[in-house]
Parts: structure tokens; C-alpha cells; sequence
């Protein structure tokens, strides 16, 4: 067998494999790459929000004024703190005033107040008290002040709304109310008080619009 037969059956031999060799290391490439490929990047887990505070303020005082520079409402207090996961203020020997478009004044003092970011809604704990100074409009009688006091008093200003589910006393002028759980509406001038219910009102100098109704369900 010449030189030139021996390269040629050689050829043909290496011929034959070639396939298979160019498939094994195309199957020995891909497995390099897929074993040095960078691997996906995890995802940080959302850390979750604890009760914690994230702020707070001591001796504050916060104001709020209209478009106009009106002032509507006043807070103050000995510490104050924001919870993020809630969004609420607690604020302890709160001290709260309130100004309505036709100039009422509404005060509120407590050991501890739970108040909603924009202070539509605030809870007040501990020798609560919330009062609507005397108002007088033009050509108009004056109306009497108004005060709520109890251990408890749930308060929407902008409803005008005062709610517990504790014992209140309700003194407006020379009237008084008391009962064990009570629901006022400014608007629907409508008083509904549950539980021992009293009252004390003088006829002869009867100035209020209010509508009593007690209800002795629990």
C-alpha cells in the first residue's frame, strides 16, 4: 500500500468520526458555559414594616392654614411619634384646636391622642376631653358651649362627630347628659345615648336644638 492510499484511508477513517467528535464538543462546550454562566441575581426580600416609630418631635407644635392662610387646626403636645406601617401620630398630653370656616373653636386635651395622618379621625384616651367654645353669628343667637368629657372620646372634626363606648358627661349651657355609651352628630343635631342614661335640663332657658334619644340596649 502506497503513502498516498495509507492518507487516503485515514481520511476516510477521520471522516467518519468527524460528526461525532464535533458533536461531542459542541455537548462539552455547552455544559462549560451553562456551568460558568453568572447565576441570576436574587431578588432583595421586601423587609417588612415593624410598629416602630420612625420620627418623633418633643414640645411641638403643629399648625395647618387653608389656601387662603386661614388657620384651621393646631397640635400640641409633650412627645409626639409616627408609625409608618399605620400611619398614625400618637401623641402624648395632647392639646388640640380647631378653627371652622365660619370661625367656631373647638378645643380638645388628653393624656394620650391616636390620630390619621390628615386629623379627620383621632382617638382620645385618659381624662378626654373635647369643647366647643360659645359662637355667636350675625343677627343670630348666640350658641351655648358644648363639652364632652370622659375616659374615652373617638372624634371626626370635620364630621363633627363624637363617639364612645365609655361612660360620657355632656354639658351644653345649663343641660347635662350622661350615659354609659354615646354617638353626638353636630349636623343632625341628634344626641343618642345607651346605657344608665340621666339628664338635667332647665325649660325656662332652653337654648339647645338637640334631639335626646336614649336607648337602654347594650
Amino acid at each position: 500500500m502506497t503513502l498516498n492510499e495509507r492518507l487516503r484511508r485515514v481520511w476516510e477513517i477521520f471522516s467518519i468520526y468527524l460528526p461525532i467528535l464535533l458533536m461531542g464538543l459542541l455537548a462539552l462546550g455547552t455544559w462549560w458555559l451553562v456551568r460558568n454562566a453568572p447565576k441570576p441575581i436574587e431578588q432583595p426580600q421586601q423587609r417588612e414594616i415593624s410598629h416602630e416609630p420612625d420620627y418623633y418631635m418633643r414640645d411641638f407644635s403643629i399648625k395647618t392654614f387653608d389656601a387662603t392662610g386661614r388657620l384651621q387646626s393646631e397640635i400640641q403636645g409633650e412627645t409626639l411619634k409616627h408609625f409608618m406601617d399605620t400611619d398614625t401620630l400618637e401623641i402624648q398630653k395632647a392639646r388640640m384646636r380647631s378653627i371652622s370656616p365660619d370661625g367656631r373653636v373647638t378645643l380638645a386635651t388628653a393624656n394620650r391622642a391616636l390620630s390619621n395622618a390628615d386629623g379627620t379621625e383621632v382617638q382620645l384616651f385618659g381624662d378626654a376631653v373635647v369643647t366647643r367654645e360659645e359662637f355667636r353669628k350675625t343677627g343670630t343667637k348666640s350658641v351655648p358651649p358644648m363639652q364632652f368629657r370622659g375616659e374615652f372620646l373617638h372624634v371626626w372634626p370635620n364630621q363633627e362627630r363624637v363617639k364612645s363606648h365609655l361612660p360620657v358627661t355632656l354639658t351644653r349651657g345649663p343641660d347635662q347628659f350622661t350615659g354609659d355609651a354615646m354617638d353626638f352628630d353636630n349636623y343632625s343635631q341628634v344626641l343618642n345615648m345607651r346605657g344608665d342614661v340621666k339628664g338635667k335640663m332647665q325649660p325656662s332657658r332652653v337654648t339647645s336644638t338637640l334631639t335626646p334619644r336614649s336607648n337602654n340596649r347594650p
